[in-house]
């Protein structure tokens, strides 16, 4: 009790002006949602109202001892980001002190002129306030002046460690707020790119050696390119690479690149300042800084934008991003992997996509190949999806696997999961046979997207597959004769 009324007694040493600019500021602190703007929008009316020339938040970091700059202002409204230019020897005194400090004569005071950035910034007067988050410093906020002596008060200094109180009370809530946004961004990035495609399976020996590599990239910090067909699994490949990586316990982020206009998908990826665009109502951080410490994956990369490319060539060699409509350069710890069923190099070759961020995407690159190359994987991959289809412990008939083995799957992966689905829909049974495998009309010839000499090969093969290599029969089912038959073999390499 005897503290509130001494706090009272003490409010009685504010100006009309003072109480006015912290009322103003409590409601600006009402209504922030992320620690580093709790600070940005009223810089400037403490720096008015304590008579500064300066102000500087910043953050303690208990691991190191070290400060971190949220925000600094200048008496032009000008941002500082070099913190060097404070004293981090006074922020060091309010740290072990908790609490406030002020020095008018900064030059004849022994506890601060040794200082060396007050000498070199020529600071004639300073004081700081203790901002405490569960009776520990969470942060500090130092004001200084280097023209007149005598502008710092003991009322200067009541109204700072006032507002140091104010921010004390709203960090609770800003922190739990940042938290939620950062899990609830997430799991709803999480949801975006959820595929009931499995792990990557499959005993060919192209999976074999596709392994092999995901095993040994996996362990570095690597750029990852993933490349192949729609359909072949880019996703589930970069999933795998994260799981298998030292960064497995931080966030994998997935952010479909293709058909989404440029100005969203900048927002989604460097996040935003208040007041960047119409509808920005408050700051909001970008998938890059929910990523942090984790994977970032980049699906359909070409399709991005020259001025998106430029950015992301920016994450990926300094490792920082700038939020749209803001100036503030910020760090990310982020590995990228980054997949596309297009060519890159022939649109570096167009001056469709920059070749400097080509070359930075494909460190390591990873092809796919389809499933029309692997079907030996096909029965595998079968089994595994009709246990995740239904619970019926369903199987094929042999002509029903054969029916699969002999077609092109020009929508691979992807597409068999949905014929087997479109199959035990159909089936009464737990075993499918060749009537339930139905292609629709989008999986036809239409969508081939190959050339005309691989369509030749995959029906050949198929056919002959299908007839145990008889070419008499082959021949008779495709309206050719045999030595068509014998010279197409020859042609293609496979007599």
């Amino acid at each position: 009790m005897e503290k509130e009324i001494k706090n009272i007694e003490r409010l009685k040493g504010l100006s009309r002006d003072q109480f006015e600019i912290l009322f103003n500021i409590a409601k600006r602190l009402n209504s922030v949602s992320y620690e580093e703007t709790l600070i940005e929008d009223v810089l400037d009316f403490i720096i008015s109202a304590t008579n500064a020339e300066r102000c500087v938040f910043v953050k303690y970091i208990h691991s190191t001892g070290n400060f971190t700059i949220i925000s600094a202002r200048n008496v032009k409204k000008e941002t500082i980001w070099n913190l060097k230019e404070f004293s981090s020897g006074v922020l060091q005194q309010v740290t072990e002190k908790k609490e406030p400090v002020i020095y008018h004569d900064v030059k004849g005071d022994p506890n601060v002129s040794q200082f060396e950035s007050i000498k070199i910034q020529r600071i004639k007067s300073i004081m700081g306030v203790p901002i405490i988050y569960d009776a520990e410093i969470w942060g500090v906020i130092l004001a200084d002046s280097k023209k007149d002596r005598t502008k710092f008060t003991e009322s200067n200094l009541l109204f700072l460690n006032f507002f140091a109180n104010l921010v004390s009370l709203a960090l609770d809530k800003i922190i739990s707020l940042e938290n939620l946004r950062d899990e609830n961004q997430l799991l709803l990035s999480q949801l975006d790119s959820t595929d009931e495609l499995p792990a990557v399976v499959g005993k060919s020996r192209q999976m074999r050696e596709i392994g092999k590599i995901i095993r040994k990239v996996a362990r570095t910090d690597a750029t990852v390119l993933i490349t192949g067909e729609s359909g072949t699994g880019k996703d589930l490949t970069a999933q795998a690479i994260h799981k298998l990586s030292a960064r497995k316990d931080h966030p994998f982020i997935t952010q479909f690149c293709g058909s989404i206009p440029e100005s969203l998908l900048e927002s989604e990826l460097f996040g935003y300042k208040k007041g960047a665009f119409t509808g920005a109502n408050n700051d909001k951080k970008g998938l890059f800084e929910v990523a942090d410490k984790g994977t970032f994956f980049l699906d359909e990369i070409a399709d991005i934008s020259s001025a998106v490319q430029s950015k992301l060539l920016r994450v990926i060699e300094n490792k920082e991003i700038i939020r749209l409509g803001d100036t503030k350069v910020r760090k990310v710890d982020v590995r990228i992997l980054a997949a596309t069923n297009k060519d890159l190099q022939k649109l570096v070759n167009e001056g469709k996509f920059r070749e400097d961020l080509y070359y930075r995407l494909n460190v390591f690159p990873i092809k796919l190949p389809p499933l029309r190359e692997r079907i030996s994987d096909l029965p595998l991959l079968a089994k595994h999806f009709l246990k995740q289809i239904d619970d019926r412990d369903m199987h094929l008939h042999a002509k029903a696997l054969r029916k699969l083995e002999n077609y092109y799957w020009p929508g691979n992966v992807r597409q068999l999961l949905n014929v087997l689905q479109r199959a035990s829909i159909l089936c009464d049974s737990n075993k499918i046979l060749e009537e339930h495998i139905i292609w629709q009309d989008s999986d036809d010839a239409e969508n081939y997207r190959g050339t005309l000499k691989d369509f030749e090969q995959i029906i050949l093969s198929n056919r002959l597959r299908e007839f145990k290599g008889n070419k008499t029969q082959t021949a008779k089912s495709l309206g050719v004769s045999v030595r068509w038959i014998q010279m197409k073999l020859k042609e293609l390499g496979e007599e």
